[in-house]
């Protein structure tokens, strides 16, 4: 029998899972082993909801597949043993894999700001979402709330808050001119209009320089805070940066052409670890992890690797609360109601098609 190891059950791992155990191609002496801490799949992309208060958390979990080649493990990983090809577990024995597939996903980070990984709430796991949930809405009346980043999860944070939680002050800290600065400016325009008009303070060409308790300073000046939430970039996990591999500028490891190590053909990475020529996302990591799939069973079968293709992406969709919203397919920005519904009929169809 071989051995396929798959760590952390998010999207690419999840779309790794579906591909092969539904493929005639998986041979009969390959068993797969998924390795998470947690028992069940979790909708990243909507922890912001979960911890402004708008949906419960029974809303972004998904049942890990049921399958007689599959078993799944919870614990926590502690190291990967490239060489000898084991996944190190806390407080439980290691498990060996003839081929591994890394989704370890990522942390936020800090950038060095002093206090900032003391003092700000996080949504970066689903335990911390639950956190910061309970700290968000057991604030009392009027209270201040800072969102420190104002890119895609800050943006859908802060609005959904204003809905959840009217009554608060609600002040977006973005490092740009203008909110979602890379995207068109119809809709940046759009997105920094929408929060003028519902009450949350935008503060352009921020720059936190340090966090304590119960403030953080904007260049340097004192903007007292009852709560802080950190959504102003991630880093790989903590195990795929203490790997010695090669790795890019942002710590993400480098890959070949067919998502494997350089120099170890059996360990690929996919989503947010992996060196790719895109940002981060739920659909980045799961049309890697289909090209990892059909790498996987060619392997398997003793055929010609397939020759990989530019990966495309279909486009970005957010939400401002639940009735507006924001996005783009292709060269095309959408703005207002149609990008809320097109994300929910998204969500819809990954959660009970996954």
């Amino acid at each position: 029998m071989k051995h396929l190891v798959l760590l952390g059950g998010g999207y690419g791992n999840m779309r790794v899972l579906k591909r092969l155990l539904n493929s005639s191609d998986l041979p009969e002496n390959i068993q797969l082993t998924l390795i998470d801490r947690v028992p069940y799949h979790c909708l990243k992309t909507e922890y912001y909801a979960l911890a402004a208060g708008t949906i419960s958390d029974h809303h972004v979990r998904v049942t890990f597949p049921e399958h007689p080649r599959l078993n799944i493990k919870y614990g926590e990983v502690t190291g990967i043993d490239i060489e000898g090809k084991k996944v190190l577990l806390k407080d439980q024995d290691a498990i060996s894999y003839d081929d591994l597939v890394i989704g370890l996903g990522c942390e936020d980070k800090y950038h060095n700001v002093p206090g900032a990984d003391q003092y700000t709430l996080s949504i970066q796991t689903i335990d911390k979402s639950r956190h910061t949930y309970q700290v968000l809405n057991n604030l009392h009346a009027n209270a201040v709330v800072g969102v420190v980043g104002a890119g895609l999860s800050g943006v859908e944070l802060a609005s959904e808050l204003r809905e959840s939680r009217p009554d608060l002050t609600i002040k977006l800290f973005d490092r740009g001119d203008i909110i979602l600065s890379g995207y068109k400016k119809r809709l940046s325009n759009y997105v920094q209009n929408w929060f003028v008009e519902h009450g949350v303070e935008v503060i352009n060409n921020s720059n936190v320089t340090k966090v304590e308790e119960g403030a953080l300073y904007n260049h340097d000046e004192k903007v007292p805070c009852d709560a802080i939430v950190w959504t102003a970039g991630i880093q790989p996990s903590r195990i795929v940066r203490e790997m010695d591999v090669e790795k890019d500028s942002q710590g993400r490891v480098v890959l070949s052409e067919h998502h494997h190590l350089p120099s170890e053909e059996h360990v690929y990475v996919v989503g947010d670890c992996a060196s790719l020529p895109y940002a981060p996302s739920a659909q980045l990591a799961e049309e890697q992890a289909e090209q990892i799939s059909q790498v996987l069973l060619a392997r398997w079968n003793s055929q010609p690797l397939p020759e990989m293709n530019e990966i495309k992406l279909k486009g970005v969709m957010g939400s401002l609360g639940k009735k507006s919203g924001f996005g783009t397919m292709g060269s095309t920005a959408l703005i207002g109601r149609v990008p809320r519904l097109l994300k929910s009929g998204i969500l819809w169809l990954y959660k009970y098609q996954v």
